[in-house]
């Protein structure tokens, strides 16, 4: 490059100005995908890009009540994967590069870095910072501020864990060459597509370096600390609200157009979250029960929208403890669990659909008419029950066992699958339980310490790609695998699903490793979750209806009210 602060202009630097999302991603010809990112251009000049609302004219002012779940377990976004943390505190930070959120996140653009190039051997990745970027407290934004966030997300210190390590596994160094510029080297290229939708991720957010090093690296217990972005925090009230004020000294002029931001802590699917957002105590809320979404359809003057999520709803076995150790165990809980039971137990709490290990709205699962022809997903479950007893019996326990821990996050949907579960165990292979529910907190820590037998709750993952949650979830060592479960038959696997550049071999691998899984479960997967936003029609300026979970737009920088 001839200019050390900007990309060659192989692309026109006409880049998003002035258009719709939709119209910039039809001008670079790009085609986008849920969960990942479109086909992304290797060079892109974004020097002049300006974010803006999609729609003409957006009023100023006025402050957005959101509900939605503001119990956060710790402080450290990045470590968390709870939108206990990202959906109050994303506001307050910026990426590097962001999904755009006026075409539900599909495509990328520019953020912190205005620009980027990407090596033709996809080994090098470099941004262009913008210069004068201010965090809350005053200090300018470096190159050295994005090493140091990314330093610590790809190689967290010891006490700290980070969820999303695993997307940059190929990252084998990080350099600030300037103050303004920062490369990214990889040991092996990937799909840039993949790279670029990780680093873009809601939880990556670029933090001060001088922050962490203040606070050992670790966030967890600073209740604020400084960000980059359109918010600024005002007051928090533990489990009631969380309020915000506009950034006056926001890098992107013209944003925020809200005044400020009202977060109260109302629990997903909880008929308080609903009467909330229906009586118009909220303008916004996040999460809500099938039966408030239907009410808010009918409504004048309100809307609602559901989208896949980016969770499995699962439950853990500890299989460092008898008798998970045993595969044959583990398999004859999996089979004895009635999924059909359990998405009709929460049918007027939370929509969900049947799956196994591998997101069931994907190119890459089972076809769903094969996948419930399979033991295990039938809606008979007679023989499902019948092999789940013949394996307990192989394994020693054909009278059953006694007194498991089983810890229960507390959220309604999974309350009432830990008491279904319970009988079923029971009924089928006279298994029993002692249920124990716990917040939020506990339940992460207890989790990744092993403090249970049986636990039910929900794991994020970045990307609908395999390569992603296949590490994070169900690898040895991955940073969700709350089971602790060890395959190297499967480890091997995702070694070459990883390097499979073929999508028919790729998509070949995946089911061997699905067939593995089946054998010898990692999580035992409940159902698939969907989302029901609902919202009033004078909330302005975002795109939620094609959203693949809810990390990745989080920010509320082009919201707006459409009222005096």
């Amino acid at each position: 490059m001839n200019d050390p602060h900007g990309p060659r202009a192989r692309l026109s630097r006409r880049g998003f100005l002035g258009t719709s999302a939709a119209l910039a991603a039809a001008a670079y010809g790009l085609h986008p995908m849920p969960g990942l990112a479109a086909d992304v251009p290797l060079e892109f000049d974004g020097s002049r890009f300006q974010l803006a609302a999609p729609e003409p004219n957006p009023k100023r002012g006025g402050v957005l009540r959101v509900g939605i779940l503001n119990r956060p377990p710790h402080f450290d976004m990045q470590q968390s994967g709870t939108v206990g943390n990202i959906g109050t505190q994303g506001c307050m930070f910026d990426n590097l590069i962001r999904h755009d959120p006026r075409d539900s996140g599909k495509t990328i653009i520019p953020d912190l870095a205005h620009s980027w190039d990407i090596s033709k051997d996809g080994q090098t990745y470099t941004f262009f910072l913008r210069k004068g970027v201010l965090f809350h407290d005053g200090a300018e934004l470096t190159a050295n501020d994005v090493k140091a966030t990314f330093d610590r997300i790809r190689n967290p210190p010891q006490g700290v864990t980070m969820p999303r390590s695993i997307l940059f596994k190929a990252m084998s160094e990080i350099n600030a060459r300037d103050n303004y510029t920062v490369e990214f080297k990889l040991s092996t290229p990937r799909p840039p597509s993949y790279i670029m939708a990780a680093i873009a991720s809601g939880w990556n957010i670029i933090l001060r370096k001088q922050t962490l090093e203040e606070n050992n690296y670790n966030l967890r217990k600073v209740v604020t600390y400084p960000g980059t972005g359109p918010f600024k925090t005002t007051r928090r009230v533990e489990n009631e609200v969380w309020v915000m004020e506009k950034n006056k000294d926001y890098w992107n002029k013209g944003l925020p157009y809200l005044d400020g931001i009202e977060f109260y802590n109302l629990l997903p699917f909880s008929p308080e979250l609903g009467a909330a957002v229906l009586s118009n105590r909220v303008d916004y809320a996040r999460i809500v029960d099938p039966v408030t979404a239907r009410k808010a359809k009918a409504t004048p003057g309100m809307s609602t929208t559901a989208f896949n999520q980016s969770v499995i709803q699962g439950i853990w076995t500890n299989d460092n403890k008898k008798p998970f150790d045993d595969p044959r165990v583990r398999r004859a809980f999996n089979l004895v669990m009635d999924r059909h039971v359990m998405v009709d137990v929460v049918k007027d709490v939370a929509p969900m659909q049947v799956g196994g290990f591998i997101y069931p709205f994907s190119e890459f699962a089972t076809p769903k008419p094969e996948l419930l022809k399979q033991v295990g997903y039938q809606e008979d479950p007679t023989a499902a029950i019948k092999e789940a007893k013949a394996l307990m019996a192989a394994a020693g326990h054909g009278n059953g066992i006694k007194g498991l821990d089983f810890m229960v996050r507390d959220i309604a949907t999974f309350k009432l699958w830990a008491q279904a579960m319970q009988a079923m165990l029971l009924q089928g292979i006279n298994v029993e339980c002692n249920l124990r529910t716990v917040v939020e907190s506990v339940w992460f820590d207890d989790a990744v310490s092993g403090h249970f037998d049986l636990c039910v709750g929900a794991i994020v993952s970045t990307l609908l790609d395999p390569s992603d949650y296949f590490n994070a979830w169900y690898r040895t060592g991955g940073p969700q695998n709350y089971s602790f479960w060890n395959n190297p038959k499967f480890n091997a696997l995702v070694d070459q699903i990883d390097n499979e550049v073929d999508p028919t071999k790729r998509k070949a691998l995946v089911r061997q490793a699905e067939a593995i899984m089946e054998q010898d479960p990692p999580v035992l997967p409940i159902c698939w979750e969907q989302i029901n936003d609902v919202w009033w029609n004078y909330v302005k300026g975002y795109n939620p209806y094609d959203y693949f979970g809810i990390y990745d737009v989080v920010r509320e920088d082009i919201f707006w009210l459409d009222k005096a």
